[in-house]
This record gives C-alpha cells, sequence and structure tokens, in this order.
C-alpha cells in the first residue's frame, strides 16, 4: 500500500497525462522568447503541419488570429495556459502571452502548478532578493530535484512575469500532502491544509465518471483498478488548490487576476480548474487555452476533441505546435509500470 501510494503521488503530480509523452527531455542550453513565437520551431516533428502555428475558437469553428486571442485573455480575470510539460515551444507560446497581457496594462498573479506549498517560503526569500531575474528561481526552490522539465524551458514564463512586475506564486500541493490525500481523502488534511483548497467539493458524479475515464485512458488502460479512485481524488483535490490559488491571487493588492501555467489536463474548462473556479468566483470570466501537438494526418481542429471525450474541445482557444517527437507514449508507460512491478517484487 504504501508504494502504490508513492505511485499514484508521482503519476498524479504529473497531471492526465502519463500516457501522453511527458516527461524530462535534454533541451537547449538557453531558451529565448521570440517576439513571435514560432516559427522557427524548437520542436522537431510535424514542423509544416498545416495546423502547426495555427489557433482555433472551438465556440465559432473558426481560426482567430493571436491578437484576437489576447483582446479575449485581456477581458477575463482569469487566464489558464495549458501545456504539454516538455514542448519547448509551448512554454515559448506561454511566455509571449504573459509578456502581452501585461504589456497590454492587466496586473496578474501569475500561478504555477509546478510550483509547491513546500518551496514557498524559498520561492519567497529568492524573489525578494533578486525580484527581477528568474535565471536563479530554479535553483532556489530545488527544481532539479522536482522531476519537471529543465528550468530553462520554464525559465522565460517566469522572466516575463518578473519583467511585468507579477507575483509568482506556488499553486501545487506538496507531495506529502497528496499522499495524505491519496491515502485517506480530503479529511487527511488539517484545517490549514484545508483552506489551501477552499471551499472544496468533489465532482458531481457525472463528471467523476468523465474523469475516471479520462485518467483510465491517459494512462493507456494499463492503471491498477485500486489506483483509480484514490487519483480521482488526488486530481479533484489539485484542480481545487489550483482554483483557490487564482483567487487569492486575483484579491491581492494591486492585482486585476490570476493567471495559472499548468497542464492541459488541469486547465480544461470542463473537468479542470474552471470547474472549481465558477465555483469559488461565481460571476468571473475564465479563458482556457490548450496547447496540442499536432498528429499526423489529423487537419481538422475539431478532431482534436476526440483526445479530451469527444464533443466540443474544452478550451476557449486551442493553439497547435509541432510535436517533441513521435514516441509511443503507451509504450513509455508501459515500461514504467514493469520496472516499478520489478521493484515490488524485490526483498
Amino acid at each position: 500500500m504504501p508504494r502504490m501510494l508513492a505511485v499514484i503521488v508521482v503519476l498524479a503530480t504529473a497531471g492526465l497525462g502519463a500516457c501522453s509523452g511527458e516527461g524530462r527531455r535534454p533541451v537547449p542550453e538557453t531558451v529565448t522568447v521570440a517576439a513571435e513565437p514560432g516559427p522557427p520551431w524548437v520542436s522537431a516533428v510535424r514542423r509544416h503541419h498545416s495546423l502547426a502555428g495555427r489557433i482555433w475558437r472551438p465556440s465559432e469553428n473558426a481560426f482567430v488570429d493571436r491578437h484576437e486571442v489576447l483582446a479575449a485573455l485581456a477581458k477575463s480575470p482569469f487566464v489558464l495556459v495549458g501545456e504539454k510539460h516538455d514542448n519547448v515551444d509551448h512554454h515559448a507560446i506561454q511566455a509571449w502571452l504573459l509578456a502581452r497581457l501585461m504589456a497590454g496594462g492587466r496586473r496578474p498573479t501569475v500561478a504555477f502548478e509546478m510550483l509547491t506549498t513546500d518551496q514557498e517560503a524559498r520561492l519567497a526569500d529568492y524573489l525578494a532578493a533578486h525580484p527581477r531575474q528568474a535565471a536563479g528561481l530554479g535553483d532556489a526552490v530545488a527544481w532539479g530535484k522536482s522531476g519537471w522539465p529543465d528550468w530553462s524551458t520554464y525559465r522565460p514564463i517566469a522572466q516575463a512575469a518578473l519583467d511585468g512586475g507579477a507575483p509568482i506564486v506556488a499553486a501545487g500541493l506538496a507531495r506529502k500532502t497528496l499522499r495524505a490525500i491519496a491515502e485517506k481523502g480530503i479529511e487527511a488534511l488539517d484545517d490549514g491544509e484545508k483552506g489551501l483548497v477552499g471551499p472544496y467539493r468533489a465532482l458531481p458524479p457525472r463528471l467523476a465518471l468523465r474523469m475516471k475515464k479520462r485518467i483510465v485512458e491517459s494512462h493507456c488502460h494499463m492503471l491498477p483498478a485500486p489506483m483509480i479512485d484514490p487519483m480521482l481524488t488526488v486530481q479533484t483535490v489539485k484542480d481545487a488548490a489550483m482554483a483557490a490559488t487564482l483567487v487569492r491571487g486575483g484579491q491581492a493588492a494591486g492585482r486585476d487576476g490570476a493567471v495559472l501555467i499548468a497542464g492541459n489536463g488541469h486547465v480544461r474548462d470542463d473537468l479542470g480548474v474552471p470547474w472549481h473556479l465558477r465555483r469559488m468566483a461565481p460571476g468571473k470570466a475564465v479563458a482556457t487555452i490548450g496547447l496540442l501537438e499536432v498528429e499526423e494526418g489529423v487537419d481538422d481542429p475539431s478532431a482534436y476533441a476526440a483526445g479530451f471525450g469527444g464533443g466540443t474541445p474544452p478550451f476557449t482557444f486551442l493553439w497547435f505546435s509541432p510535436r517533441v517527437d513521435n514516441t509511443d507514449p503507451c509504450e513509455k508507460y508501459a515500461e514504467q509500470l514493469r520496472r516499478m512491478g520489478k521493484k515490488r517484487a524485490k526483498p
């Protein structure tokens, strides 16, 4: 049981992406933010795909340009920008969006899924001493031990925030907290920890079933059955905690809202952070951007809804990019499970 809980936390920390090919990869030594993100692209696969670099607005079934995206974001107190964690081009887009949003007059708090509550003190100390320097932030919070892709890929986003005078805050929960939730549910949290997730409410049964389906599919139908319910609880609490962070950040002195940097599974409108935000901050507009890698032979943007359960893609905008690689994520995940099995078999 303890090993299973540890596995649940590792998988949940990466979001609903175990089958998406996310993970640590070599990155360029220096990552800079272009005046306009890609092309040229860093990601090597399908750079010339018909959708690469294009933006789709599902509600209108139409392509839009970047200025239309910025105009919509400017009107939304809460802006949630997704990613595939190891795609450097996604981080360049996030940095560009954030910089242009603040250049247009917005003053948000910027929250990162990847930064956790147990890093807050080190984060605050570093920013107090280096209010405009993102380069050393990763070392200050021991980012290299976190399991996320190299800090150099996230640094441009943080630098854009600091250049605009925006506070950077941790939106993720500590692993020990997630482990307790996986074991005992929300009741494992003390009063102080419950405050981190705001007025928490579990997903209603219909949405919970959809989330379970997404958990199973995103783990290539290879996730052991006893892990599914605990992962559902962990993911739901994580989303609620991120929503509560955005609400607090948006209400801070001098702020007019908040921006979240997180995996696509967390920023989707129907099941993720927005569902909790609409409960915690009723009447406040929420804009979401899914950053998606293109697929060979799939040139219809609406077809990408299949990866999110069908219907209308659950984002305000879809922004397409080339792929990092063509590795089959399910083969990679199967190998991870085999390694876990070997470890459990050892005395």
